[in-house]
């Protein structure tokens, strides 16, 4: 399964047309501890039949964390002792997304 992010519809991998295949629910943590669905588009390549995800601009490909969170935590408005953020992420979680932050992959 790839992520794609953007309105660019065409296949990663080989470069084929990507064709409307269904839509799946995504869990995604947000604040106060709470779960919210998001509904993701999938596509499939007509030349590979590799299936794809169009990912929303409120999440990161791979991550449990809403993406207002996430940027929260790595610019430092949003800690341990923030109200509502109880369900904050582990030291463990945060050091990874500051690696990848690092890298350019959390942008």
């Amino acid at each position: 399964m790839y992520m794609i992010q953007g309105y660019k519809l065409e296949c990663p991998y080989c470069g084929g047309e990507l064709k409307y295949y269904d839509q799946v629910n995504r869990m995604v943590k947000i604040e106060n501890g709470n779960v919210k669905r998001i509904k993701m588009k999938r596509f499939k390549c007509k030349k590979c039949f590799k299936i794809h995800r169009l990912i929303p601009e409120e999440i990161f490909p791979f991550k449990q964390y809403d993406a207002e969170i996430i940027r929260g935590v790595l610019d430092g408005t949003i800690t341990n002792e923030t109200l509502g953020f109880e369900d904050y992420p582990s030291e463990t979680t945060i050091k990874e997304w500051k690696k990848e932050h690092d890298k350019g992959k959390l942008d």
